[in-house]
């Protein structure tokens, strides 16, 4: 069966790359491990932060990002019961695997001087809170009792959000697709479906172009510092 299996990248917005780079490997711990102009995006500037395996919390700078203006309830939620806009980040959680080192990533925080909450027992974890810089909502959290459909899918809160319990049972049991070696063809373009927020025109034209072609377009391999 082919899915996710875990996040590769969290890419966040940030109008000062140097102050969030800094927050994130000072109070967090998390390495700098990559930063270079991004690809294809005239004066951009991409970061990674390593976080474990593959996963990493990555930074982006465009040169107008300064000038939009933060504003909770809209761009931002400020706390982890906060409102933003739909498709907005409302708060990032990081990963530990017990509550000692849940313990101990909130020791290393405060003593960076940072103010945090918790541990509070959520039951399918247990999570510290606290803030970012440019008003960012912060967790780590760490696992807690198994988490299974049959005591976590409240059947009073599906009926809350529309979802019937017929179709739960479809949700908690996608279809088995295993792929067809990358052989699927680009479907026709279809207003209905979600789309990225290109110029219609450009967007068509990159939809139209085949994918090895479009790749070899966009070729950015290498390194930015020569080995």
């Amino acid at each position: 069966m082919v899915q996710p299996t875990g996040i590769h990248h969290i890419a966040i917005m940030t109008g000062d790359m140097k102050k969030q780079i800094e927050f994130f490997s000072d109070v967090l711990g998390t390495p700098l491990v990559a930063i270079f102009d991004m690809h294809g995006v005239p004066g951009g500037i991409h970061a990674f932060l390593k976080l474990d395996g593959g996963c990493y919390f990555s930074l982006v700078q465009l040169p107008e990002t300064a000038d939009i203006p933060i504003t909770l309830g809209i761009t931002h939620a400020g706390t982890g019961a906060g409102n933003s806009a739909p498709g907005t980040m409302q708060h990032l959680a990081f990963y530990v695997k017990d509550e000692t080192q849940l313990l101990a990533m909130r020791d290393r925080i405060r003593t960076k001087g940072v103010n945090v909450i918790g541990p509070l027992n959520h039951g399918m974890c247990k999570s510290i809170y606290f803030a970012g810089p440019e008003q960012l909502t912060l967790e780590v959290a760490c696992p807690g009792m198994p988490v299974t459909a049959d005591r976590w899918v409240d059947p009073s809160v599906l009926e809350k959000v529309g979802i019937t319990p017929e179709e739960a049972q479809v949700y908690a049991n996608p279809d088995g697709y295993a792929g067809e070696d990358g052989a699927v063809k680009q479907p026709d373009y279809n207003p209905a479906k979600p789309h990225m927020a290109y110029p219609e025109d450009r967007y068509k034209m990159m939809l139209a172009v085949p994918d090895e072609a479009l790749a070899a377009m966009s070729e950015h391999s290498e390194p930015p510092v020569p080995a």
